[in-house]
């Protein structure tokens, strides 16, 4: 896996433990990492994870590689604002992104195109330029609006994998879930991994 670069955003879902733990897997394999998170993003962070990443993009790219214990290119911080990144652009298009976990507002200005922020252009940037885009929706229940929405992504060539861990394996804590997750989005990325019991394996 190692040269592949992936964006991972994380936005105000509920369910950020989901876009750590992803993120710490990416790295593991040797995947580069862009990092975005949406001013929501870091509100969800602080309440559910106690993580309060505030700061300037270089004091969070600083902060982001000693949590991450990442170093050089391997793990990159851009604010939600920069649209200058490169990633925002298709002549520098990555090889894939994921919003994770992905919040009803921010699936709802990528199905329609509304590029507002960083996140919103580089999922419009994997539309347009046909690179897998992987979408991990957190709600419940769902609306009218929200399924329409997740629907016409789908057919746009996205993938919906939504936040909805199986008990088949029998998990025996918060992480397995948690790991069963990051394992069926990486599946999705064609990245290998062994972070779950796959059905029939007697493991």
């Amino acid at each position: 896996m190692s040269g592949r670069h992936l964006v991972l955003a994380i936005t105000g879902a509920s369910g950020a433990i989901y876009g750590v733990r992803l993120c710490q897997e990416l790295l593991q394999v040797e995947v580069r990492v862009t990092l975005l998170i949406s001013r929501n993003g870091f509100l969800v962070l602080q309440e559910e994870l106690g993580l309060d990443w505030c700061g300037s993009e270089t004091e969070l790219q600083a902060r982001l590689q000693q949590y991450f214990h990442s170093h050089g290119s391997q793990l990159v911080y851009h604010g939600a604002d920069n649209l200058q990144a490169p990633v925002a652009s298709g002549s520098s298009a990555p090889d894939g992104m994921v919003i994770c976990p992905c919040s009803m507002g921010t699936l709802a200005r990528v199905a329609n195109g509304n590029s507002g922020n960083l996140i919103e252009r580089c999922a419009d940037v994997m539309l347009k330029e046909r690179r897998p885009l992987v979408l991990v929706p957190r709600e419940t229940p769902l609306s009218d609006i929200h399924l329409e929405n997740m629907l016409r992504l789908s057919r746009m060539g996205a993938r919906m994998v939504p936040a909805m861990p199986a008990f088949y394996h029998q998990p025996a804590s918060v992480a397995e879930l948690v790991g069963f997750m990051a394992g069926k989005i990486m599946d999705s990325l064609g990245i290998a991994n062994t972070l779950y019991k796959r059905w029939g394996d007697a493991r």
